[in-house]
């Protein structure tokens, strides 16, 4: 049991302006493991001041001290790496023997990568009489999802630490521990005071205070679509920055001449790997009526190979949802699905006695699918496959961009030409390319109701900096 009664502000380890606190559970058994302090709204003004604070000071530091820092940084999330690992496994459910690698190392390694970067704030371009500079573009609000919660925070703060941007950092109140973490690493390395807070507390209470107040210059936000609107209309009150990675119902396209089992396999493993709880999950598999069957059986004993259970088995695969909330939300729609007519393949609502005690879901794949069923249009965020059949390749795309959302895609087809081929016609921001995975230098973000902005790489930082311009004379 962890105790967290304090906020990370200016600095400081801070008791809150509040005296409520916030329950954090283990999903795998439902037992109390950590409690935080739940921040109000004068705890919020108290962090937002301190990076307002230290802005004018942080963002003329020179790209040599912010490398530094970040480096120094990353070389201590090394050290921590195993306690990162246990707190995520612990807090949203993923398996010890996945934690690392999925959730952890990669999220070090992407910080790491952002010192490199720093130098990109001193480019200038002389042309046609106007000096265009590069400006950070201030105090950053980042609202952070529970599915990732080490790597969806590293995305955008690594981006503001290498553009000089100040930060407040809400974690999700189901995972906060990292955040936590992180902030006493800032602490110990020596960042100064203001640049980097972080307050605990729930969305319905602080959120709005967060994203309407007059002294924040950008909000990043990770979730779903429908509290990304919300903050939004927060934001747009102080007409300040937004950027948003919402939710995604993402096609995954595979071709009559591609590698039936390897990309079938491929289809299961990415919708499963983290329970489901990845906004950019494949969760549309399409594929040719004629392979239609044989994908069916391939598909199926995919899943069924899957093991669930205790996170901390090294031999589990699979661990729960990250709260009782998401799997009757989940379950929900698995009922749903059942309803509206689709063919229960594997998995659905039941469980085994020995995991009945957690927030667990088993594999569950649907065939016989339309693209008008609930559960192939509305995101359900959980270990759930809906398999479709397509006539032509034509059909196929046109299923495939049939939604409201567009944040990713995939495509595996007889080779990576051919596959390009077809993903330069699906309206997402991200395709993977014949069974590829998710690339911290490849930027990310989505078309439609999935989002704005984009994440990772050059133009993530990008989404930090105001362009000013010298008219010379």
């Amino acid at each position: 049991m962890q105790y967290h009664r304090n906020l990370y502000i200016n600095g400081i380890w801070q008791t809150s302006a509040s005296t409520q606190t916030i329950d954090v559970l283990n999903p795998a058994n439902g037992e109390l493991c950590a409690q935080t302090a739940s921040a109000n709204e004068t705890d919020v003004d108290a962090a937002i001041s301190a990076a307002k604070n230290a802005f004018p000071a942080w963002s003329i530091t020179s790209a040599k001290q912010r490398s530094d820092f970040i480096i120094a940084i990353a070389d201590e999330m090394q050290q921590r790496a195993a306690e990162f690992t246990d707190v995520i496994t612990m807090t949203m459910g993923c398996p010890s023997s996945l934690s690392l690698d999925i959730q952890v190392q990669g999220a070090i390694d992407a910080f790491r990568a952002y010192a490199d970067m720093t130098t990109y704030m001193d480019h200038t371009e002389n042309s046609h009489g106007a000096l265009q500079l590069h400006a950070p573009v201030g105090v950053c609000v980042f609202i952070n999802p529970w599915n990732y919660p080490l790597s969806q925070l590293i995305g955008k703060l690594g981006a503001a630490m290498a553009t000089g941007c100040t930060v407040v950092a809400k974690p999700a109140e189901q995972t906060p521990l990292q955040d936590l973490i992180l902030a006493d690493i800032f602490d110990k390395v020596g960042v100064p005071a203001g640049v980097f807070n972080v307050i605990t507390g729930f969305g319905a209470t602080i959120g709005e205070r967060l994203c309407s107040h007059p002294d924040v210059d950008m909000v990043s936000f990770t979730g779903s679509t429908a509290a990304g609107i919300k903050v939004a209309q927060a934001a747009s009150t102080t007409v300040k920055r937004v950027c948003q990675e919402l939710g995604g119902k993402s096609p995954f396209i595979i071709t009559e001449d591609a590698d039936l089992t390897a990309a079938v396999r491929y289809g299961v493993e990415d919708v499963m790997i983290n329970s489901g709880q990845t906004c950019c999950a494949l969760t549309r598999m399409l594929i040719p009526e004629n392979l239609y069957q044989q994908a069916i059986q391939i598909a199926k004993v995919a899943a069924e190979e899957i093991v669930v259970g205790d996170p901390l088995d090294p031999d589990v695969t699979m661990g729960p949802l990250s709260s009782r909330q998401q799997q009757q939300r989940v379950l929900t729609y698995i009922k749903l699905g059942i309803e509206e007519g689709a063919q229960l393949v594997t998995g659905g609502v039941t469980l085994p006695e020995n995991l009945q005690q957690g927030a667990f879901v088993m594999p569950t794949i649907f065939a016989q699918v339309s693209n008008d069923m609930l559960i192939a249009r509305e995101e359900v965020f959980g270990p759930v496959l809906c398999l479709i059949p397509y006539s032509d390749t034509q059909h196929a795309i046109q299923i495939a961009n049939d939604t409201v959302y567009g944040l990713s895609s995939g495509v595996f087809a007889k080779d990576q030409p051919s596959a390009i081929q077809i993903a330069r016609q699906i309206r997402a921001g991200q395709c993977y390319i014949q069974g590829s995975y998710f690339n911290s230098n490849a930027p990310f973000g989505g078309f439609k109701q999935s989002g704005n902005g984009r994440e990772w790489g050059i133009p993530g930082l990008r989404e930090f900096i105001e362009v000013q311009t010298m008219v010379l004379g």
